[in-house]
């Protein structure tokens, strides 16, 4: 009888919101358009930049950042120009 009940039992509310909240906000997300994207950038370009600013020095326009989203995957390139470093040829 054990294991019919716990076939039955009824989910508690929380993970049942919790799931349907992250499913809402993907989906908005997703169909935000290029306003959604332009905000999208922006947010990841300030938090990026934080990151990289405790580690080293970096002029803020010297980062780009570029999202293309495809049918299959999404691409997240990020190009930072770290002052300092120039382009030595390899000895070996």
């Amino acid at each position: 009888m054990t294991f019919l009940s716990s076939l039955f039992k009824k989910r508690s509310s929380a993970p049942i919101a919790r799931d349907r909240l992250q499913i809402l906000l993907a989906h908005e997300r997703m169909s935000a358009g290029d306003d959604g994207q332009d905000d999208l950038l922006t947010k990841l370009h300030r938090e990026i930049l934080e990151v990289i600013k405790r580690h080293i020095s970096v002029d803020q326009d010297k980062v780009q950042i570029k999202l293309d989203r495809g049918a299959q995957c999404s691409v997240l390139e990020i190009d930072v120009e770290v002052p300092g470093l120039t382009d030595k040829p390899r000895q070996g």
